[in-house]
């Protein structure tokens, strides 16, 4: 951490996942040391190197040693993606609030105080950065608020700006939420999933153009979230009874194969007609058997989700104040409670 340590309750892990970043490291650097420098509390720096090709790595160790050990470094085996670089730096973050921002310069660090005391006196577990100023390709800013949008109406987490990695979380909250593939624009639905959305919030932020090197991402990363939002979407409602979403579909097609069987038989007993030839025969066997697929499929689901938290001791659940009991928990000479 940081010398500052007059308030420890207010320490405070930066992760930053950088990768090809090379000309960025030492202004990135000094831009975080100058935003911190009146932060009331002890701080730390995680830079995470996600297996950068170029000296990405070499320039870090050499700019981290000018500023102290509160600069720890982490570097990839291989390139694994965002995602995989922000959980490792949250998995080592040892602050009591953790903010994450992109290592590009477009976020500034001077902001990360300023959310710190709002996500405080707000009482909130993530405060989400909105670039309201955004500087970026129209294209890139137009796809990205069709992106924003659809993803609000899904999921009902309402921010305006899911793309900001300029984020502040309560750590315990964070912790409890692991990251893969490449979710890391869907941490605010994540998060909803251990804590109400009502104790998600966003304000406004700067945004700068980039000054060096080149955007890792295309325009070919917002068709992905289409197929990443199906995923969110399955996990944040059924993940504790995916039952329930499967058997739903099953029942469903169930109902639709039994109406047109049902009416096949009708009119082959009662009014004699053929219908070996009929496509709504074939139609109605199809539908009986998707019924049956998707309701086995519940049933496994099931089993694995139970499996899953049995097997990690997670409940399907977060508290956030437990209150402690009072003097009659305590047991006593009258009492039937074990001592």
């Amino acid at each position: 951490m940081n010398d500052k340590t007059e308030n420890v309750a207010n320490t405070l892990s930066i992760v930053i996942p950088l990768y090809e970043e090379a000309d960025n490291v030492a202004p990135l650097l000094q831009a975080v040391h100058q935003g911190l420098a009146a932060y009331a509390g002890p701080w730390e720096l995680i830079c995470v190197d996600d297996g950068s090709a170029d000296d990405t790595y070499d320039r870090l160790r050499a700019e981290a040693a000018g500023y102290g050990s509160h600069v720890r470094l982490i570097r990839m085996r291989r390139n694994f993606g965002q995602t995989a670089a922000m959980q490792a730096g949250i998995d080592a973050a040892r602050g009591q609030f953790i903010a994450t921002l992109d290592g590009d310069l477009q976020n500034d660090p001077a902001d990360i105080p300023r959310l710190v005391q709002e996500l405080q006196e707000r009482d909130l577990d993530l405060l989400q950065g909105w670039r309201k100023r955004r500087h970026d390709e129209p294209v890139r800013k137009f796809l990205s608020r069709v992106a924003n949008r659809l993803i609000a109406r899904v999921t009902g987490v309402n921010l305006h700006d899911y793309g900001c990695s300029l984020k502040v979380y309560r750590a315990e909250v964070i912790k409890q939420v692991r990251l893969f593939g490449e979710m890391h624009r869907f941490i605010p639905v994540w998060v909803a999933g251990v804590t109400s959305p009502r104790r998600i919030g966003e304000t406004v932020v700067g945004h700068s153009a980039r000054q060096f090197g080149e955007s890792k991402y295309g325009l070919s990363r917002t068709f992905r979230v289409i197929v990443d939002l199906l995923a969110v979407f399955f996990f944040l409602r059924f993940r504790a009874r995916p039952g329930h979403f499967f058997g739903g579909i099953g029942l469903f097609f169930g109902l639709l194969g039994g109406l047109a069987l049902g009416y096949l038989f009708f009119i082959k007993v009662f009014l004699g007609e053929a219908i070996g030839g009929r496509p709504l025969l074939f139609m109605g066997v199809l539908f009986v058997v998707m019924s049956i697929q998707f309701l086995t499929t519940g049933v496994l689901a099931e089993l694995l989700s139970r499996t899953y938290f049995e097997s990690t001791g997670r409940g399907d659940y977060s508290i956030l104040v437990e209150d402690a009991g009072d003097a009659w928990m305590q047991a006593d000479a009258g009492s039937d409670l074990p001592a």
